[in-house]
């Protein structure tokens, strides 16, 4: 389930925000690299590579193979923090975080519903499945860390969910802070009424509600007619 991702990157000694806006300009993003015990260098990334990884799903889950100019070996990390313009299709900084062997790591992984569209919920309750969730939070050691975490909705029902307690992780694979009995068990993925059919059933409620007292109300409209006259 593994993906191999590589990156490349400068070591770069300016700091402050006019060497990251310099760097913009020539097409760079600028970030750092720091955790297993190593001090924080300060790097430089090529814009079009980044953008192109950006394409790929793994790339913000799965662990990348970091090769810093002038440096013999590449590195393990993973992407911790990216920060994107307000309004402009750009990076402006990424944050990645080293990995270290024989170390567990807990890192958040997407999530892949299958069988969505012939859910018996969608097929024979004709409802629409809600995806509550789109990653979940795992714990594991490197070696182990899967790609994604396939959520089969095959069987669900219209009004029912699925919890991460119902979800049998990979092998090597844990789900940390999953507690049901405190509550802490997360609804993945459910199916519900398609809203308009949702809205015309509460309507006919609503409506049937208001014609209940029928019988009182006609001596109210009698004794309330007759004042008027």
């Amino acid at each position: 389930m593994s993906v191999e991702l590589k990156l490349d990157a400068t070591a770069r000694e300016d700091q402050g925000k006019g060497a990251s806006r310099r760097l913009r300009r020539a097409k760079q993003i600028p970030g750092i690299v720091y955790g297993a015990g190593k001090e924080p260098v300060s790097l430089a990334f090529n814009e079009e590579q980044v953008l192109r990884l950006m394409r790929e799903e793994a790339f913000f889950s799965q662990i990348i193979d970091l090769k810093v100019k002038g440096k013999r070996s590449a590195e393990k990390v993973i992407l911790k923090d990216l920060q994107r313009h307000p309004f402009k299709p750009l990076v402006t900084h990424m944050d990645l975080l080293r990995i270290k062997a024989g170390e567990k790591m807990r890192q958040h992984v997407p999530l892949h519903f299958l069988n969505e569209e012939t859910a018996v919920g969608v097929k024979q309750g004709g409802g629409v499945v809600h995806h509550d969730a789109i990653e979940v939070d795992v714990e594991c050691l490197p070696e182990h860390l899967p790609a994604y975490i396939e959520v089969d909705v095959a069987e669900l029902e219209l009004g029912a969910s699925i919890h991460l307690s119902e979800i049998t992780p990979p092998e090597g694979v844990a789900f940390p802070g999953l507690d049901p009995e405190t509550d802490h068990d997360p609804v993945l993925v459910s199916i519900h009424a398609p809203r308009k059919v949702s809205d015309e059933a509460e309507e006919a409620e609503e409506g049937a509600e208001g014609e209940a007292p029928a019988e009182g109300g006609g001596e109210a409209d009698a004794e309330g007619s007759g004042e008027e006259s």
